[in-house]
């Protein structure tokens, strides 16, 4: 097979004229392909990577809390409600108003959207669900208690496009975790 290959790609009467022709295609075919597929993947990172930080932001804004609990003993964050009991103080923060800061994303029905120019949609974020962890009050055992965590899904939608046309888009479900640890 690749003898005969072979002898057409040698020959010189022009017969492997349209055999380059196809082998050109082909590989440009299959270039564009690669290049959408790293597209994707770009996309994906770079919003992953948004609300990766808008979710170390949270973290960060309850850092007075919990490092309050933490300097008098206690952990997590929590502040004193009356002379017995104690009240959780967590700030779930505004993800959204951040992530609109960071990529420019929009608001347009009840998801947020980036556009390339003026009408073609780049990629579109919603389901945002946002859980924050608080540490236990005064844990037993601290060196195995559970962390201050906040943990983020958000689901990440792109329209793919080959060769011209819109396919069905790549939808996917990002997910992050932020934490505090005390170093002192």
């Amino acid at each position: 097979m690749f003898k005969r290959i072979r002898k057409i790609l040698m020959d010189t009467g022009g017969a492997s004229f349209p055999l380059t022709i196809a082998i050109v295609l082909t590989l440009i075919i299959f270039l564009c392909g690669i290049s959408e597929y790293f597209r994707l993947q770009v996309i994906a990172s770079g919003v992953r990577e948004a609300v990766e930080d808008a979710i170390i932001s949270t973290v960060n804004d309850n850092y007075a809390g919990v490092y309050h609990g933490v300097r008098e003993g206690y952990s997590g964050g929590y502040m004193p409600d009356d002379a017995e009991d104690w009240e959780e103080t967590l700030n779930t923060g505004d993800i959204y108003a951040y992530l609109d800061d960071a990529i420019g994303t929009q608001s347009q029905g009840g998801r947020r959207v980036k556009y390339i120019g003026d009408e073609e949609m780049e990629f579109a974020i919603d389901r945002l669900d946002v859980t924050i962890r608080n540490a236990p009050l005064a844990p037993s055992d601290p060196k195995n208690a559970q962390r201050f965590e906040a943990d983020a899904v958000v689901r990440l939608e792109v329209p793919v496009r080959f060769g011209g046309k819109l396919l069905p888009s790549m939808v996917i479900t990002l997910k992050v975790q932020a934490g505090y640890i005390e170093v002192f």
